[in-house]
């Protein structure tokens, strides 16, 4: 059933906005355990962040649709926090953590995001994709078998004989009844319809299988105001600060990639300002709650979308039926066999997965093709924020020595002047090479250097063209620079060049001080 997403309140589009808030939230459920037992937290300490972090993005996040709440790519961060100091500093630094988080949004440092190439989102979206899938895998093993090891859960014993038979049985089933589902009715969620059909098989025949209560109690009161009960002073400060900034940054760049992939998929665009303001209010107010903290959450993201979810209402609807599910439906919920929700977040991985890339690898460019793989391996062996960082550098780099050797010149030489028309960009990587172009020696006592191809582009571009300058006029020859930008005829003027100005000289900014000489003829 289609509906104009402009129009959803209607009873059709609410009913579809509440069914998919109830899918993410039994979604939510046991990845918010999970992550609490990373954190090496109580699991209600996760379950309380994923209802606030949820209910006030959802509520003035700049993309809804969207789902946030507690994350493994946080929890790791975490651990060793907890492990050293207690939760106490584990809640102030999340306070801390939405402070800075608020700030880069009243900032709009969130613009930054359009930094990051097509190939590193492509990369971020596959290695979270395995993530994803490698995560389920712990549901795998006996319940209470695995341990914290201080740098996450590991170890336990895999299921055996029947039991993984069974469960890969039921994982199956789900997965096939989300496929078939859209086929014949969109009236439910097909996510929701494959937890309740597996669900009611398990409990109505009594399978022995594990269930969310075997990873622990959801069963609890409301969050309550709590000041985190550490010293007001500068150590303490100290101690959170480098964790508070760790933490704001993947917290942010998790939630901004999202937002882009979130928005790509619904044909809306999000504000990234307003997400960092409601990330980090959000995780103000949950540390102030004894919450862990959280950001934007992919898959839960991508069961929404799927599942009907395009406004605020499917989030809000979510994080409420997680706090019903902790005051009044942890008997039920509790009941619920993680198969299920393992073959709905299997098939989250198949649906998040950017299968084309696979394809378009052959077809790119070499080095976008191997950002892609290092993306993805990043953020499989270390964790999105490193894997981010990394593949925007080696694109930077691998941009700057493309344009770097695109740098060349047209000659045009008579008896009494010669002209050089540049082209390709001028900056720090091609500088060396525009040096190379000239022939102070032998060429004639006029110079003509023609700028109409080429874009000044920084200092060390306007260091390049003084240095060729100095050379022409050591050797006792005029120079004439043309259709440079008027910038560059403010700086060059102060050596004593002669400049000639064109009626059509390009009006572009260079960053840097006007303040400051840029060197090699300062001094004349």
């Amino acid at each position: 059933m289609k509906r104009n997403p402009q129009e959803p309140f209607t009873a059709a589009g609410i009913r579809t906005e509440l069914l998919s808030g109830l899918t993410v939230a039994l979604a939510l459920v046991p990845e918010a355990v999970a992550f609490a037992f990373v954190a090496g937290v109580h699991p209600l300490v996760g379950l309380y962040a994923a209802f606030l972090v949820g209910l006030i993005t959802a509520l003035f996040g700049g993309r809804p649709g969207m789902i946030s709440g507690a994350t493994g790519a946080l929890a790791v961060v975490m651990v060793a926090l907890v492990a050293e100091h207690g939760v106490e500093y584990l809640f102030a630094t999340v306070v801390l953590m939405g402070i800075l988080q608020v700030i880069a949004g009243v900032m709009h440092w969130g613009k930054f995001i359009r930094l990051v190439p097509h190939p590193v989102m492509l990369g971020f979206v596959n290695g979270l994709a395995i993530v994803i899938f490698l995560a389920q895998l712990g549901q795998f093993k006996v319940p209470g078998s695995m341990e914290n090891t201080g740098h996450g859960m590991s170890g336990g014993e895999w299921l055996s004989g029947g039991a993984l038979y069974t469960m890969l049985g039921l994982v199956a089933l789900t997965m096939a009844i989300i496929w078939v589902m859209p086929r014949i009715t969109k009236v439910i969620p097909a996510p929701l319809a494959g937890i309740g059909v597996v669900a009611a098989l398990v409990i109505g025949f009594g399978l022995e299988v594990p269930r969310v209560g075997d990873l622990a109690s959801i069963e609890g009161g409301l969050p309550m105001f709590h000041i985190p009960m550490v010293p007001l002073n500068w150590e303490t400060f100290e101690i959170i600060l480098p964790y508070a900034v760790i933490l704001a940054a993947i917290g942010l760049i998790e939630s901004l990639l999202t937002l882009n992939l979130v928005s790509e998929m619904t044909g809306k665009r999000g504000g990234a300002s307003q997400e960092c303001v409601a990330q980090g209010a959000a995780n103000v107010v949950t540390g102030f709650f004894g919450g862990m903290g959280g950001c934007a959450m992919i898959g839960q993201s991508m069961i929404n979308v799927k599942s009907g979810g395009r406004t605020r209402l499917a989030g809000t609807a979510a994080a409420i039926f997680l706090l019903i599910f902790i005051l009044f439906a942890s008997p039920l919920i509790e009941q619920i066999p993680l198969a299920a929700l393992v073959g709905v977040m299997f098939m989250v991985v198949i649906g998040t997965f950017a299968w084309n890339s696979l394809t378009i690898m052959r077809k790119v460019p070499l080095t976008d093709a191997l950002v892609i793989i290092l993306v993805t391996v990043v953020t499989v062996k270390y964790d999105l924020a490193i894997a981010v960082v990394v593949g925007v550098i080696v694109s930077a780099l691998a941009y700057a020595w493309s344009n770097a050797t695109r740098i060349n010149a047209d000659t045009e030489e008579t008896e009494d002047k010669k002209v050089y028309r540049i082209q390709g960009p001028l900056f720090f990587g091609s500088a060396e090479g525009f040096s190379e172009l000239f022939d102070p020696k032998g060429d004639p006592d006029l110079v003509i250097v023609d700028f109409a191809g080429s874009r000044v582009a920084d200092q060390s571009a306007l260091q390049a063209i003084e240095a060729i300058a100095l050379k022409y006029e050591t050797a006792g020859k005029r120079i004439q620079l043309r259709h440079l930008s008027r910038d560059c005829h403010g700086l060059l003027k102060k050596a004593g060049h002669l400049m000639v100005d064109s009626a059509d000289d390009p009006d572009y900014e260079i960053a840097v001080d006007y303040g400051v000489r840029t060197g090699i003829l300062g001094g004349h």
